[in-house]
């Protein structure tokens, strides 16, 4: 008898193939059978007028502590993501040697907080989360950051030595061992941004041993964007490393222009040889911490410490300038400007949560920047932003690309989160059929067989017989409507050949999985 049999049913299988009606059945955590007609199984659902897709595989996520959190996962899960990659743009939790107060507060903006840090490396960590439980697949970079404090201590804000670089190296190679997927670091933010070119290389040589993927979030993203692509590129083709951009995009109004060119620099590597993609939101907006407003000298202080320089006339007056008047970093600030920066949670402030910099500075009876300086100064907790970064005609041109493939991005460290962060997922489906960007199966190949296949994951991402039962329900009639504590579109999600959320809710099943990259055996010598 079978577990489970959906019938008569459209589906959309990952493949890009044209959604034909059919009905599977599944024994166990795997998908039985395809096209079958009627047969025996513990649970029938008649599936009229629903759409059958393959689950939702998230390539950008930073849902670490999330998962630790011991919530059933229903902002994931309720919106069709079955397994998401974690540890990207640099920012990680392992190594750790015991001692977290240098990475501690580098993740909690990001990642949010977690009591007890029960880990010292992947192995442990990955120990630690399936001792809780996983309400959908995880899959983990190994991080530049933790690398860097790791070997160079709280002395990050320079070029590594020699020395440290092999330590370095070592240190990643272990990780890769242990089943981590790849590679992240995140080029804008400390204490990625000191590292040079060297240092990138050796490490990306370590990658490519492995057969790993290096994805990173690159220098910048908006006045310098062409020179900072043309960095990753250059370095990926050289060490022979998959590449794959983060959440791309081009910040600033000024600079929406450059994004022709740079898909043109893209492709042109791509015709090189080099196998490159990248991700997207599908949001013109984002959300990061706070403090990244702050220059690049700013944000190598400790959290104490900057607490203090931010109340100090002299060092504000130097913060401004650089964040004014930028050289060798890039300002987020100048480039979008304090009308397009909302803060979404202060911890210490949740008055303040929903103004945006200007509204602020209204509050405060003070500039943009005065106001912000002082709000930073008093935070000791999460500072989480929003910002307006692109207009949706740059958006819905990288969307179309056919580099481009789903991510979220997704922030769960306030209480207030992102939209990305809870409907994602639905809300590319239904861009892509409110603006003809591409059809449905396109949109879900690219949200489940094409991160599946960046990945090296060859057993999900497809409704295919043999492959896991990570599968997603919908109603196409409700993709429009608004999430409001979940999203109407979603009937079931299902993990591993259970029901993980049906009804609007997780279930509390936790069938998700560690997914880990094949032994080093197997790795490219």
């Amino acid at each position: 008898m079978y577990d489970l049999l959906i019938s008569d049913v459209k589906l959309v299988d990952g493949s890009g193939d044209e959604a034909r009606r059919t009905s599977i059945a599944t024994i166990g955590d795997s998908i039985a059978l395809v096209g079958c007609g009627k047969v025996r199984a513990r649970r029938h659902i008649d599936a009229r007028g629903l759409t059958l897709t393959p689950g939702f595989i998230d390539i950008h996520a930073h849902s670490e502590f999330y998962a630790l959190s011991g919530s059933p996962g229903d902002l994931r899960l309720g919106q069709g993501i079955t397994s998401g990659l974690s540890g990207n743009c640099g920012i990680g939790l392992w190594p750790l040697d015991g001692d977290r107060k240098l990475l501690e507060p580098l993740c909690a903006d990001v990642l949010g907080r977690c009591p007890s840090w029960d880990w010292t490396d992947f192995s442990s960590f990955a120990s630690h989360l399936e001792s809780v439980g996983l309400h959908n697949n995880m899959a983990f970079l190994q991080a530049h950051s933790p690398l860097r404090l790791a070997v160079m201590g709280a002395d990050f804000d320079r070029a590594a030595s020699d020395e440290e670089i092999r330590a370095m190296c070592a240190l990643l190679d272990k990780s890769l061992s242990q089943g981590c997927l790849g590679f992240s670091t995140g080029l804008y933010y400390q204490p990625c941004v000191s590292a040079d070119r060297r240092e990138l290389a050796a490490l990306l040589a370590v990658v490519a041993r492995h057969d790993g993927i290096f994805s990173v979030h690159m220098r910048s993203e908006g006045d310098d964007i062409l020179s900072a692509a043309e960095e990753v590129l250059s370095l990926a083709l050289e060490a022979g490393v998959r590449l794959e951009i983060s959440h791309l995009k081009v910040i600033g109004r000024a600079n929406q222009d450059k994004l022709g060119p740079l898909l043109e620099l893209i492709h042109g590597y791509r015709d090189r040889g080099l196998d490159v993609a990248f991700d997207q939101y599908p949001y013109s907006y984002g959300s990061t911490s706070l403090f990244s407003l702050l220059p690049p000298q700013a944000l190598a202080l400790s959290r104490q410490e900057l607490r203090f320089a931010l109340q100090l006339d002299d060092m504000r007056r130097d913060y401004r300038q650089a964040m004014l008047h930028p050289v060798g970093w890039e300002s987020i600030y100048s480039q979008e400007g304090p009308e397009a920066v909302t803060i979404l949670h202060l911890d210490s402030r949740d008055d303040l949560d929903g103004l945006d910099l200007v509204q602020l500075g209204e509050r405060l009876g003070s500039d943009p920047i005065d106001a912000l300086f002082d709000v930073l100064s008093e935070e000791a907790g999460a500072a989480i932003m929003k910002d307006v970064t692109e207009d949706e005609k740059s958006l819905l041109t990288i969307m179309a690309d056919p580099l481009m493939s789903f991510s979220t991005d997704a922030l769960y460290s306030s209480p207030h989160t992102h939209e990305r962060s809870h409907s994602a997922a639905i809300h590319l489906l239904s861009l892509c059929r409110s603006h003809g960007v591409m059809s449905l199966e396109d949109c879900v190949r690219r949200m489940s067989a094409e991160n599946a296949r960046r990945l090296n994951i060859t057993d999900r991402g497809l409704v295919a017989e043999g492959h896991r039962a990570d599968l997603v329900l919908l109603d196409e009639t409700r993709l429009d409507e608004e999430w409001n504590g979940s999203n109407p579109a979603l009937v079931m999600t299902i993990v591993n050949g259970k029901v993980a959320y049906e009804g609007g809710r997780g279930t509390g099943e936790a069938a998700g999985r560690i997914l880990l990259k094949k032994p080093m055996g197997c790795a490219k010598r």
